[in-house]
This record gives C-alpha cells, sequence and structure tokens, in this order.
C-alpha cells in the first residue's frame, strides 16, 4: 500500500479573507484613528475649497484669533501626519497578509496583484467621477513596488525607505531649485517659476469654479479636468516615492511584530515616543515659523537657498508625530481602562474604505454648489467642527453596520471581486458561533 499524498499547498482559489477572530484589534484602532485624522485633513485642504483658494483669501479666513490658533494646531498636529499613519498601516497590512499566506501555502503575488488590481479599479473612479485627492489609486500602484521587497532584508528594507522618505525629496527640492539657476541663470529661473505658479492658480481657480456652480455634471467635469492636469506633475511622481518608503516602514513593523506583540516591545515604543516627539517637534515647529516668516515677507524661498531643504525638515516631522501616535497608543492600549476606545474607533478602522469612500460622497454634498454650496466659505474652526462631527456619526453607524455584517460594503466588493466570488455578507446566528478564547 503506498504512502498517501500530502496535500497539496492550497491554491489562490482557496484563499479566503481573515476572519474577524484572526484581525488583530490594535491595527483596527489605529486605522480608525487615521482615518478620523485623515478626514479632517480632507476637508481642512480640499473639501472646503482652501487649497483652491487664492493667499489673500486663505488669509482672509485666518485672520480671527481663533481662526489662526485652530489653523496653526492643524498644520502642526494634523497636516499629513495621519496620511503618514494611515501609509505605515497599508504596509504593515501587507506584512501580516504576506505571513498569513505563506503559512497557508498560498502564493501571495497573484493573490495580492488581484486585490491591488481591485483597488485600483476603486479608486480610479473615485479619482475623476468624484475626488480629486484619492489615495487609493496611489496606494494600488506603489503597492506593486511594495512586492519587490517581500523577500528583501530588514536592513535593504530600512535603507531604501530612508532614502525614499529622506533622500528623494531632499534630492528633488535640490533640483527643481539649484537646477534652473545653473542653466538659465537667476532671472529666467524666477520667471519659470512665476509662470508655473500662474498655470497652477488658473488650474485651481477653474478647478474651484466648477465646484461652486450649481451643476453635478460641472462639478464631475471639473474634477476630472484638474485630475488630468496634476497627475503628470512631478510632485506626484514624488509623492508615490516618500509613500513607497511609508510602506517599507510599515512592512519592516510587522515583519518584527511591532504592533502585534506590544508587550515585548514597550521600551521601543517609549523610545518612540521620545525620538518622534523631538523630531516631530523640530520639523513641525520649523516649517510653522518659516510659514509665518514668508508671510511678513523676511525670507524668500527663490533667494534664501537653504530652503531647498525644508520639504525634507518637514517629512521628518510628519514621520515624528505619526510615530508618537503609534507608540502613543500602543502603550495606552495595554491599560485596561482604555480598551474602552476600542470599541468606539475599531469598528470605523474595519469599514475603513467604505468611510472613506462615503466621507467623500457626504462632503460633496456639504461643499459642492450644487449641494450646501460651502465651498470655499468656511473658516477653519468651523472646518473641523463639522468634520469631527460628521466622523463622530460614522461611529455608531459602523457598530450597526458590522453587528448584523462580515464586512462593509465597500469591503466586501473588495474581497468578493479579489477572490472571484461573492463573499458570504452576513453574521452567523450568534448561537452557531463558537466563543472566542480569552
Amino acid at each position: 500500500m503506498s504512502e498517501p499524498t500530502p496535500p497539496a499547498p492550497l491554491s489562490g482559489a482557496h484563499a479566503r479573507p481573515v476572519d474577524v477572530s484572526e484581525r488583530v484589534l490594535l491595527l483596527d484602532v489605529l486605522r480608525g484613528f487615521a482615518l478620523c485624522g485623515v478626514f479632517v485633513s480632507n476637508s481642512f485642504s480640499w473639501f472646503s475649497g482652501r487649497a483652491l483658494l487664492t493667499r489673500e483669501q486663505t488669509q482672509a479666513l485666518s485672520a480671527p484669533p481663533l481662526e489662526a490658533v485652530v489653523t496653526a494646531l492643524y498644520y502642526f498636529f494634523v497636516n499629513q501626519k495621519f496620511v503618514v499613519l494611515f501609509s505605515f498601516l497599508f504596509g504593515l497590512g501587507f506584512s501580516i497578509q504576506l505571513t498569513r499566506a505563506e503559512a497557508r501555502g498560498v502564493p501571495i503575488v497573484p493573490l495580492y496583484s488581484r486585490r491591488l488590481l481591485v483597488l485600483l479599479g476603486i479608486g480610479v473612479t473615485h479619482l475623476f467621477a468624484l475626488w480629486v485627492g484619492d489615495v487609493l489609486s496611489t496606494y494600488a500602484l506603489v503597492g506593486f513596488a511594495l512586492l519587490l521587497f517581500r523577500r528583501s532584508s530588514d536592513r535593504a528594507v530600512l535603507t531604501w525607505a530612508l532614502m525614499l522618505i529622506g533622500g528623494v525629496p531632499l534630492l528633488v527640492s535640490a533640483l527643481q531649485h539649484f537646477g534652473p539657476l545653473l542653466m538659465d541663470g537667476t532671472q529666467a529661473a524666477a520667471e519659470a517659476a512665476k509662470a508655473s505658479e500662474a498655470q497652477e492658480a488658473q488650474a485651481r481657480t477653474r478647478f474651484l469654479e466648477g465646484l461652486s456652480s450649481g451643476s453635478f455634471r460641472m462639478a464631475r467635469e471639473a474634477n476630472a479636468q484638474y485630475a488630468v492636469f496634476i497627475l503628470p506633475q512631478l510632485k506626484r511622481l514624488l509623492w508615490m516615492s516618500v509613500t513607497l518608503g511609508r510602506f517599507l516602514l510599515g512592512l519592516l513593523a510587522g515583519r518584527h511584530l511591532l504592533l502585534q506583540d506590544v508587550e515585548r516591545h514597550r521600551a521601543l515604543h517609549r523610545r518612540l515616543l521620545v525620538w518622534g516627539g523631538a523630531v516631530g517637534l523640530l520639523g513641525n515647529g520649523t516649517w510653522l515659523v518659516v510659514q509665518r516668516l514668508r508671510i511678513a515677507g523676511v525670507v524668500d524661498p527663490a533667494k534664501d537657498h537653504w530652503m531647498f531643504a525644508l520639504p525634507t525638515l518637514q517629512e521628518l516631522g510628519f514621520l515624528g508625530l505619526a510615530a508618537v501616535y503609534v507608540a502613543a497608543f500602543a502603550l495606552l492600549f495595554q491599560r485596561e481602562h482604555w480598551w474602552k476606545v476600542q470599541e468606539v474607533l475599531a469598528p470605523v478602522g474595519r469599514m475603513a474604505l467604505t468611510n472613506y469612500l462615503l466621507q467623500t460622497v457626504v462632503s460633496l454634498c456639504i461643499y459642492d454648489g450644487w449641494g450646501l454650496s460651502l465651498v470655499g466659505r468656511m473658516p477653519p474652526s468651523r472646518c473641523v467642527a463639522l468634520t469631527l462631527t460628521l466622523f463622530a456619526l460614522q461611529v455608531p453607524l459602523s457598530q450597526w453596520w458590522l453587528s448584523r455584517f462580515r464586512f462593509g460594503p465597500a469591503e466586501w466588493l473588495w474581497r468578493s471581486l479579489t477572490y472571484g466570488r461573492a463573499q458570504p455578507m452576513r453574521l452567523a446566528p450568534r448561537s452557531t458561533v463558537e466563543p472566542s478564547v480569552g
């Protein structure tokens, strides 16, 4: 009698989404927290139209003392920090999926590629049909590059992360600043910069006019036209490289179980609080001071050549405060009385894709001209208060939905298309669910 044939490894056709019991709760909590900050950032800069206003209009909205304080707090604590956190969690999630796929014998490349292609389709639709600030399409494209590092050593991953986050922005900024000066001279470089700024200003004005119109069709056309305008720009490619660097930090953290086993890394999280806070204070504080000096006319980027290093310093500031947020949540959730917070944020994090898309739809209804027509008119304090109120409504909505269904609607679509079959949506009756241990 021959020996039984060992079972073949699972193919991608037998892969499945993780069960609720397999999820890392802290990651869902952090994802919900990050989504709140991303919503505030998107509303403050884009949904409200602030990024499309002239400098004079922006200063007028922020002139009252309360608005000036809210603006300063936003730029120090919120601006880009939560995007960094979200990108970090994306990379960490990839690390967990890679580990689980290897444990089940599932090839990660075809499975993850399908996952990214579906996300790309959702993102491109979101980008052109709804909102130009979409990050899903960028995450999907950069995610393919992340696959290249799945077998790289820790040293290689860290080196590439630091180069992409710090080195590439510094190099690009230096080329942008000194290249025209060396090739064309100071006057020609200044004229070229002014021409570029004028073109950007015209594009933003047309976009704002489209959003302010009472026509849904005109608003969406203006959004698509502005997307076509900004997609080929160098800063878009630069942002993609920085995003990959953030992904790689998440991949590295996932490999070493930084958030899956917090107790073992308690000392590291304490160091991140200190050093992240120091770097965050330096980077974000310097940027705020320089901005005030620019408004006062004390410094000029065209004449003060040291300012080419400011974007890199600012990027390190983003990273520093994001590290503080991660470490603070990790340490606080080792204390029992903080567990209640997880009941608030975890459901939002589990439905992050659905809530992200819902935020866009609701915001367009509030700010665009065919809706409540608040675009370009909301002072910072009201914008932030409104955004936090809307996010607070997403909390019970997410809790209610997940008490009945396994996934959010967008998550269900993403998983069903990824695995090539409709996933079971409704939760099993409580009587048939095995009790969890611990």
